[in-house]
């Protein structure tokens, strides 16, 4: 399966943006399609992930009740929805997919599939 993520830009500070991440397939059906992001000298860091086929969402607590991740079975794509973005936002977003659920969702190194990050840049 091949991820391509796109909808990152520059806004202000409140603004909101949405992210999209389009799979080639559905391999990540009995897993997860996730979001996470990177800032430079820093770990990635989990923001939100999708278990597909129970249809359960879950989110970092740096965005919960700021942003919301949902998805289009039909173009098996998931969208990450953030609103209120603050300049602690600014980082480079990357989509990703695993095959396997699992509790830890938040776990960057149990998704094996990545696609290209995209900027997201939310000035003051």
């Amino acid at each position: 399966v091949q991820l391509q993520a796109s909808g990152g830009g520059l806004v202000q500070a409140g603004g909101s943006l949405r992210l999209s991440c389009a799979a080639s397939d559905r391999t990540f059906s009995n897993g997860a399609m996730g979001w996470f992001r990177q800032t430079p000298g820093k770990e990635r860091e989990f923001v939100a992930a999708y278990r597909w086929s129970a249809n359960m969402k879950y989110y970092a607590d740096s965005v919960k009740g700021r942003s919301t991740i949902f998805r289009d079975n039909a173009k098996n794509t998931v969208y990450l929805q953030m609103n209120s973005l603050k300049p602690e936002d600014t980082a480079v977003y990357y989509c990703a997919a695993r095959t396997v659920w699992a509790i830890d969702y938040w776990n960057s190194q149990q998704y094996s599939i990545w696609g290209q990050g995209t900027l997201v840049t939310v000035s003051s």
